[in-house]
């Protein structure tokens, strides 16, 4: 055990005192060591010590330390909006506010708010039937993932487990479970996974279930880019089979391993590639076309759902065809974009039937050709206006009510998983820092995305969840975890609060 030197704190001062007033002097720590009878290692100690008090006197008072309160709301708003680790937050509360908060003080706040979290999800569940999107986000070791079920309309997330194995049994325990909590559904849109397709049939096997327009369209554009690419290929090769040709007609031996000599032949090859790729482009310009919400033949009838089919099934015939023709470079392209299409075909028009029976009911109201003419307004709406309230001020006022729901109808059409998409653009920078996100944390992140307010676009100023039909949902997301609200700011007035309804943004009816 180290021995204390005996000197007391009045005989220390003064020199301390010497030892910081006359720091570098020749001869200084050696005579006040033979004065203290202290090692010169004890003197420098003394002086270290004796320094830190001045600057502590000195240093102005420190900001008074947050309440509890506070200080979760700033470990929790920073863990969401920036998504740093524990580590990171502590730099940022010391940098920003002053605080010193130890690691285990910000894992309490976030291991609390989580089961708080946790609690709120257990009891969420929309008000009425909703359209939803399914998909799954992979972690960094692509062993597991994020299954998510998102809201189409209002972007709300209904539930978000993980991470799991991506197969059948997963996602049938993760709908029931989103059943068990009331989430009932009459639409769904995924990208055709196994999984999800096989759940369905389970939990829900007589629904509407759809494929998302995008990713085959996608694979279409996919597709095109390589058929492209060889027809530009083949091209740039003209000149050097022209320059062989020349070379055998002059009498000499062509050059390279493989010389290609014959320009007919090779101008018939880049004829026919250039035919496939124009052919198979034709053809993804009417898929584009038969998979818009509202298709016009060209007699301006709309087509319902069995003369879509007899076009699709035409459509995938002449693919097949074209197939069957194409050089062998591009055949297994043009063969896979066939067979996805074959295989996709009942999903990608699943939305069909539920507006066939509207504009059916539409029809009944005012007529066939009155039909025939929203549907010329609706191609037309971006210069007639985007608002449904616009085409309908020039409508008669009998027409009105049916009028008004064929364009909701139109407007709500299922046929995109984007919203879910759009959620893991969320989520994917707090995978990257957490490496592994645990259900906890998925349950506070989904508070926070379901509580938020949009501050663009058509859903400014409501949350997801008052988009869904819940009204009195606070915009807060802390206070609807249960911590108090944040004090509003002594030069600012409150806002009012506003509610959503039909009226304020339609497609929430």
């Amino acid at each position: 055990m180290a021995r204390r030197h005996p000197s007391t704190a009045a005989q220390r001062v003064p020199w301390v005192s010497r030892m910081i007033a006359d720091r570098g002097t020749y001869g200084l720590v050696r005579d006040l060591s033979r004065q203290a009878d202290a090692s010169r290692q004890t003197l420098y100690a003394w002086a270290e010590q004796g320094r830190w008090a001045l600057e502590a006197a000195f240093t102005p008072a420190a900001p008074a330390s947050s309440t509890p309160t506070e200080l979760s709301r700033q470990v929790l708003t920073l863990l969401v909006e920036t998504h740093p680790a524990a580590r990171g937050i502590q730099a940022a509360l010391r940098e920003l506010t002053g605080q010193r908060v130890s690691l285990g003080a910000i894992s309490a706040i976030v291991r609390e708010a989580e089961q708080r979290a946790l609690a709120v999800r257990a009891t969420l569940a929309p008000p009425t039937a909703r359209r939803i999107a399914l998909d799954e986000l992979y972690g960094n070791d692509r062993r597991g993932a994020y299954l998510h079920i998102v809201d189409t309309l209002s972007h709300a997330l209904w539930a978000a487990e993980g991470p799991l194995a991506v197969d059948a049994d997963s996602w049938t325990l993760v709908l029931w479970a989103a059943q068990d909590r009331g989430l009932r559904w009459h639409a769904t849109s995924s990208d055709g996974g196994g999984a999800m397709a096989t759940a369905l049939g389970v939990v829900d096997p007589d629904g509407q279930h759809g494929r998302d327009v995008w990713h085959v369209l996608h694979l279409g554009a996919q597709v095109q880019g390589r058929l492209d690419r060889r027809v530009v290929q083949l091209s740039q090769q003209t000149a050097a089979v022209e320059r062989q040709a020349a070379r055998v007609a002059a009498g000499r031996r062509p050059r390279g391993q493989r010389p290609r000599t014959d320009v007919a032949a090779h101008a018939a090859e880049v004829a026919q590639a250039t035919a496939v790729a124009t052919g198979v482009r034709y053809l993804s310009d009417v898929l584009r076309e038969l998979l818009e919400v509202v298709v016009v033949a060209a007699d301006g009838r709309l087509l319902d759902e069995a003369a879509r089919g007899r076009e699709m099934d035409a459509l995938l015939a002449l693919l097949a065809e074209l197939a069957a023709t194409a050089p062998t470079s591009q055949r297994a392209q043009v063969q896979r974009l066939h067979r996805h299409l074959r295989i996709a075909r009942p999903g990608l028009l699943a939305f069909v039937p539920a507006l066939d029976a509207v504009q059916q009911e539409a029809a009944r109201a005012i007529g066939a050709d009155g039909v025939d003419l929203l549907a010329w307004a609706w191609a037309r709406r971006a210069i007639l206006g985007p608002d449904p309230d616009d085409l309908l001020a020039q409508l008669p006022a009998t027409w009105r009510p049916a009028a008004r729901r064929l364009l909701i109808a139109w407007a709500s059409a299922l046929r995109a998983s984007s919203a879910v998409e759009n959620w893991h653009s969320i989520l994917r920078p707090h995978l990257a820092v957490h490496r592994t996100l645990s259900p906890g944390l998925l349950a506070l992140l989904m508070v926070w995305h379901n509580h938020r307010v949009f501050t663009r676009g058509a859903r400014a100023g409501f949350s997801p969840l008052q988009l869904s039909g819940i009204t009195d949902a606070p915009t807060d997301w802390l206070v609807a975890l249960g911590y108090p609200p944040a004090p509003a700011p002594a030069n600012l007035t409150a806002c009012p609060t506003t509610t959503p309804s039909p009226a304020a943004w339609p497609l929430a009816a």
